[in-house]
């Protein structure tokens, strides 16, 4: 599209010549297209999925599963430029991971429970926390605001569990048994199908739910986080 001169006001740019291609490599050139996020594994049908976890306004997940997981979500969103806070009771759990993360960056910090000071979470300078609290993780001052996620992990479905799966955004579902899945089907509205899958699931698998969305997915490790974490499972 061409700008008139005068359309305008304030001071031209420099010119340039225009960029060409020839058609023969069109095919090499690629756009991001979709949603931006972490990618967290693929569909029945292979097709990526991924988690927005940085937005201007509060965005609260919650996670029933392994450790595993929670761990490869932290390695990914550090991996696109986030803080990742870790807030948990067992910190050597997590000490590796922190070590290896951002190649020499602090870009993944962990504190002991109830003491995860202020982020600064910005635009440009996004945060994830992790809350690794064991099964009732107590209200502290760590909640979800612009550009500051939060991800709370739970072991099992516990007595705090419906109140966070009710008031999360996006809720993942792993192995569980067959009461707690019957359970978390008239929580989160299941189709009979999907609850009655639930204690069958392979490890990796998640169910996430977010409103009438549900999607399973199989997240697999890169040979990096294989080396660091390990392969998949639900229990630790």
């Amino acid at each position: 599209m061409t700008e008139r001169i005068g359309a305008r006001r304030g001071l031209l740019g420099p010119r340039h010549a225009g960029h060409t291609v020839l058609t023969g490599h069109l095919g090499a050139l690629s756009l991001p297209v979709g949603d931006d996020g972490v990618i967290i594994g693929d569909d029945a049908e292979g097709r990526p999925q991924l988690i927005g976890f940085h937005r201007p306004v509060p965005y609260d997940v919650t996670l029933i599963g392994g450790l595993w997981t929670a761990q490869v979500l932290a390695l990914r969103a550090a991996g696109t430029g986030a803080r990742v806070a870790v807030e948990t009771g067992r910190v050597q759990a997590w000490t590796t991971l922190a070590q290896a993360a951002g190649a020499g960056l602090e870009c993944v910090s962990l504190y002991d429970v109830g003491r995860v000071p202020p982020t600064g979470a910005t635009v440009g300078s996004p945060v994830v926390v992790i809350r690794d609290c064991g099964m009732r993780p107590p209200r502290g001052r760590v909640i979800s605001s612009p550009w500051q996620s939060v991800l709370t992990l739970l072991p099992y479905l516990s007595p705090v569990a419906p109140r966070l799966m009710r008031s999360s955004a996006l809720v993942g579902i792993q192995r569980v048994s067959p009461d707690e899945a019957e359970q978390i089907g008239r929580i989160l509205g299941l189709a009979r199908a999907e609850s009655e899958a639930l204690p069958t699931l392979a490890d990796g698998v998640t169910l996430w739910v977010a409103g009438r969305d549900h999607h399973w997915v199989m997240t697999s490790a890169t040979d990096a986080e294989t080396g660091l974490l390990g392969t998949a499972r639900r229990m630790d």
